[in-house]
């Protein structure tokens, strides 16, 4: 075994005219939720531990579109969702329709470890959340006067439209400020009206043992009652002996493609290496979506493969190696 890895995401597809501070900020976030994973994992914590640990972290923070932050439905409501995974016997957890839990995915852990499921959702959810003594909070805790501003951009893009989604044909009729300018659509919405997306945490422990989190407050201005592919076992977040994903980015494709599990799949049946393997995942799967991915695999390798224009990515392996990005 080569020892343990990390890997964390805040998403996939990324305005080419993010401001220079907030590229710094997110990548400020990124570094310190690595050294958090990076202290547990010397501190010999299982990698379900870790990447738990991480993904409260990026819960808290409001920078990236899950837990505090989130992105908000058609109602401006924030409808939360998260899924957490175990490598070493498969044991999964998920949640969807949250609106006051405060860290999502350790109910999803919760799930995992203290009920007889593995996916509970809203009003049940929410219930259980108060069996379990979890931390609750207003939903206005989770709104951000950011996001408030951008499900305005977007309802009015959305406004000379019967569906909720903006083809790329139609940009140029749409009155939104520099929404209209951008060539970049994620799920048929310019990114400039996107919110920022799902974070993610994989990790191998020195045991070489995987697991996977992925947290999401989902699509700007979805319908509420929409689930995507973060809380999907198999499309989202995915565990097994050989290694740990996280996906981000167009959810719906994500979910067409099974994207996280194919990335196992094909290591295991086709023997492919882990970035050989995300390489061919994110090629031959997504059917024109975009999106992109973090993995680690059992030996203490990390990956990761996206076809958007960025996404914000940092790496820690135990020989050192550290690396925070957003642009290819």
């Amino acid at each position: 075994m080569g020892g343990w890895a990390i890997a964390v995401h805040g998403g996939a597809g990324v305005d080419p005219n993010l401001p220079r501070e907030r590229q710094e900020e997110a990548k400020k976030l990124l570094t310190r939720c690595l050294q958090i994973g990076i202290s547990a994992l010397r501190s010999n914590l299982p990698a379900i531990d870790v990447v738990e640990l991480v993904v409260r972290e990026l819960e808290t923070d409001p920078l990236f579109n899950s837990g505090r932050g989130s992105a908000l439905t058609e109602n401006g409501t924030v409808e939360m969702e998260a899924s957490i995974m175990d490598g070493p016997k498969r044991r999964c957890g998920a949640v969807s329709g949250l609106t006051t839990v405060k860290n999502p995915v350790s109910l999803a852990r919760l799930v995992m470890e203290k009920s007889p499921h593995s996916y509970l959702a809203f009003s049940g959810a929410e219930e259980f959340a108060r069996q379990q003594g979890v931390e609750l909070v207003d939903n206005d805790y989770f709104i951000t006067e950011e996001n408030v501003g951008m499900l305005k951009l977007a309802k009015e893009a959305n406004s000379i439209l019967f569906d909720y989604r903006i083809p790329a044909a139609g940009l140029e009729s749409c009155s939104v400020g520099a929404a209209a300018n951008s060539p970049l659509v994620m799920n048929g919405l310019p990114i400039s009206v996107y919110a920022p997306e799902t974070v993610g945490c994989v990790a191998v422990d020195s045991e070489g043992r995987c697991a996977a989190a992925t947290s999401t407050g989902g699509l700007m201005n979805k319908k509420t009652g929409r689930i995507g592919d973060s809380p999907l076992i198999g499309s989202g977040t995915y565990a097994g002996d050989l290694c740990g994903i996280s996906c981000t980015g167009e959810g719906e494709a994500i979910i067409r493609g099974t994207l996280a599990r194919d990335v196992a799949a094909v290591m295991e049946y086709k023997g492919l290496g882990l970035q050989e393997a995300v390489d061919f995942v994110v090629k031959e799967r997504l059917d024109e979506g975009r999106a992109g991915l973090i993995a680690v695999s059992k030996d203490g390798e990390v990956a990761c493969g996206f076809n958007t224009n960025g996404m914000f990515r940092g790496f820690a392996t135990e020989d050192g190696f550290m690396e925070v990005g957003i642009w290819e």
